[in-house]
């Protein structure tokens, strides 16, 4: 005798899903009105607000050494993240999502080492280094993607 209290299984239930799979002109449309974002981009604003940083630095403390840890601070991120967008824009990141995710990971290993790397030499390569000027260069070149993303390229508008 079956039991009228037992709810049924998910997979009796038919209900309508709230999601509904794009046509490829929708799918087109969706990729034209937002397009991705290059990770050259990113490194390049990066670069730009490190280098205004050091100048910025050194012309206000009128030290040097300030300027140039400033400088390489910027540097310990853009340089691990150049060679990070160099990996991700290769050809065997792209062949599959499982390459892709793989790539990925190993690329954002290597950014994480070469940036530690860059960080144990530098009191070697900037002459009197400024540990605290060094963590401004770095944050503000860290922190700078969101700005980069923000004043991205905009899509180009067809109102033909």
């Amino acid at each position: 005798m079956p039991n009228k209290n037992i709810a049924p299984l998910p997979e009796d239930q038919e209900e309508a899903s709230p999601v509904r799979p794009l046509s490829a002109e929708e799918a087109r449309r969706v990729r034209e009105q937002n397009p991705p974002v290059s990770p050259w981009w990113v490194v390049a604003g990066q670069a730009g607000v490190g280098f205004v940083a050091a100048l910025v630095a050194w012309v206000l403390t009128g030290r040097q050494n300030v300027g140039w840890s400033v400088a390489y601070g910027a540097l310990a991120v853009v340089i691990p993240a150049a060679v990070f967008a160099r990996g991700l824009t290769g050809r065997f990141s792209s062949l599959n999502a499982g390459s892709a995710a793989v790539g990925f990971l190993m690329w954002e290993m290597v950014k994480i080492a070469l940036t530690l790397a860059m960080l144990a030499m530098a009191p070697r390569l900037v002459a009197g280094l400024s540990w605290p000027a060094l963590l401004v260069g770095l944050v503000l070149a860290m922190k700078v993607y969101w700005v980069a993303l923000a004043f991205a390229p905009k899509p180009k508008t067809n109102n033909a």
